[in-house]
């Protein structure tokens, strides 16, 4: 069984993924009768109190992965034109901890997020227009363009599906997890052609 901090991924009924959920969630949705079928690797086995009559004590086996039933939010997330919120934790991971610009790997705190074409000059705060940087490059670079700094992008920004933004959010992502998510990402995710060379 994995630690409790595990995250399960909640999909709707149709298996689309909707959001990470902590084990306390989990078993209250399995509570409420809401969990259509589960699916993925068991992950952790919750027991409870024992049963004054039969002695049994009741368990609740939590698998990985969890259909639910019922309204969800957001349907717009769907969406062709849906935008998922940037963060520099998001954009880390979709640029995978590279600095874009030397292509060197390094921790959080060592990277920052920079605008290709600055706000100084019109440049927008959104994914197509953001890359993580390391700080010495972003310092170098300054308030100038990749061109005018003569530097060169090692690859082209781009906005992640929510799908995507469901996987760049998930912390420590199990297998068959991670299998799930890929079948979901779009055929030209540059997400999907990464992950297929790790």
């Amino acid at each position: 069984m994995l630690s409790l901090s595990q995250q399960i991924l909640r999909t709707d009924l149709a298996g689309m993924p909707l959001e990470w959920i902590d084990y306390k969630a989990a078993a209250r949705l399995y509570f409420l009768g809401q969990v259509a079928y589960a699916c993925g690797n068991p992950m952790i086995l919750l027991r409870g109190g024992i049963n004054a009559r039969t002695r049994a004590q009741s368990e609740l086996q939590i698998h990985s992965i969890i259909a639910t039933q019922g309204q969800h939010h957001g349907p717009t997330k769907f969406a062709d034109d849906y935008v998922p919120p940037l963060s520099n934790r998001t954009l880390f991971q979709r640029d995978d901890h590279l600095c874009l610009y030397c292509g060197g790997r390094f921790s959080a705190s060592y990277l920052s997020r920079d605008h290709v074409r600055p706000v100084s000059k019109g440049g927008q705060d959104d994914w197509n227009n953001v890359v993580t940087a390391c700080v010495r490059c972003n310092n170098y670079k300054a308030g100038r363009s990749p061109e005018d700094a003569g530097m060169q992008l090692l690859a082209v920004p781009f906005t992640p599906t929510h799908v995507e933004y469901i996987y760049l959010m998930g912390r420590n992502v199990l297998a068959d997890q991670m299998a799930f998510l890929r079948a979901h990402f779009p055929r030209t995710s540059p997400l999907l052609r990464r992950l297929a060379n790790t």
